[in-house]
């Protein structure tokens, strides 16, 4: 705990599954295409249990989620919805159960793996670390 293992930049160097995965949580046909291979950068800030995670996009969009683990915090979906979770961090794993999908993170080999997960079908992305 407080390692501040997750505290980096990272930009997506790839995903699978991606396409099964958007459907299934019924993201729109536009926010699908935009996300596709795109070149988020992912920026992390850890200060012990607490974490703002912020997402850039090509283009200039950016979102954040800030929160604390083991507490309730509002949270942004990938569509852009809003939503309240309680974070939690499992053999230095982040996981957050979204409306939809379960969400994991965690830092392998220096880069960023997140797994999301809904009805059977696994979304992995992996970025590595630029900064």
């Amino acid at each position: 705990q407080g390692n501040m293992a997750f505290t980096g930049k990272y930009e997506f160097e790839g995903d699978e599954n991606y396409d099964d995965f958007v459907k299934k949580i019924g993201l729109p046909s536009d926010k699908i295409e935009m996300g596709r291979n795109c070149k988020i950068v992912t920026e992390v800030v850890q200060n012990g249990n607490d974490f703002t995670w912020t997402q850039h996009f090509p283009g200039g969009r950016t979102t954040t989620n800030a929160f604390t683990i083991d507490k309730e915090s509002e949270m942004e979906t990938m569509g852009g919805k809003k939503f309240k979770a309680t974070v939690k961090m499992e053999d230095g794993k982040i996981v957050a159960e979204f409306p939809n999908y379960r969400h994991t993170a965690e830092i392998c080999g220096g880069k960023l793996v997140e797994i999301s997960t809904t009805s059977g079908v696994v979304y992995k992305r992996t970025s590595k670390r630029i900064a």
